[in-house]
Formats: structure tokens, C-alpha cells, sequence
């Protein structure tokens, strides 16, 4: 598979799997009390991650749900990885979640190179 395949299986499983949010922006972290999702936060249905959930998912100030990247976290603490797709994402938007990650959180954002614009 070519990246541009890669990104094109990506938005194929958002446009054709429902998603919830279930971290409204301004809402309590449900294990720090004292973070709060600075955007909306959820996940795709359908899908399934190593820990059985399915896959994370932002969603930026963009009015529309455009794949922008993905972010690969890893949790020192907990020793763990997973990914995070990011939709309708502004530069403003990652620094955002960049400063919600900065306790322990490490990521790595990969743009979508094929956005459509």
C-alpha cells in the first residue's frame, strides 16, 4: 500500500463509521480532575484499538470533519501507545492539544499530506 492509499483507507473509515463524542471541549478529564479537554474529544465506532476502544479521535475548530493528521501518543507512565486521528484541525488546534499532552504525554503529529483543499 502506497501513502496515499494509506490516507485514502483513513478517510474511508471515518466517511462510512459513525462517531461519538463522548469528552465535550471544557469537560473533566475523568481520571485528572483538575485537565479539561480543551476541544471535543471521541472516538470512531466500529474500530478497535489494542486497549478494545475504539480509535481516539479530536476535533478541531474546522467546520468541516477533514482527516488533517494523526498523533501518535505514548504514555511514559503507563507504557503505552496509541494513535489519535485528527479532524477539521488548525496549527491552532494541535498546539491546543500539544498543551493538554505536556504532563507525561509524548506524540508525534503526521500531517495529511493529501488534504483536499
Amino acid at each position: 500500500m502506497n501513502d496515499q492509499a494509506f490516507w485514502q483507507s483513513l478517510e474511508t473509515l471515518v466517511a462510512e463509521n459513525n462517531v461519538t463524542i463522548d469528552r465535550l471541549k471544557g469537560s473533566a478529564h475523568p481520571h485528572y480532575g483538575d485537565k479539561y479537554y480543551p476541544l471535543n474529544y471521541g472516538y470512531l465506532q466500529n474500530t478497535q484499538t489494542g486497549d478494545g476502544n475504539g480509535i481516539d479521535l479530536w476535533f478541531g475548530s474546522q467546520p468541516e470533519d477533514i482527516l488533517t493528521g494523526i498523533l501518535c501518543t505514548y504514555d511514559i507512565n503507563k507504557r503505552d501507545a496509541e494513535i489519535k486521528l485528527l479532524l477539521g484541525c488548525t496549527p491552532h488546534d494541535l498546539e491546543v492539544i500539544r498543551e493538554f499532552y505536556a504532563d507525561g504525554l509524548k506524540f508525534l503529529f503526521i500531517p495529511n499530506p493529501y488534504l483536499q483543499r
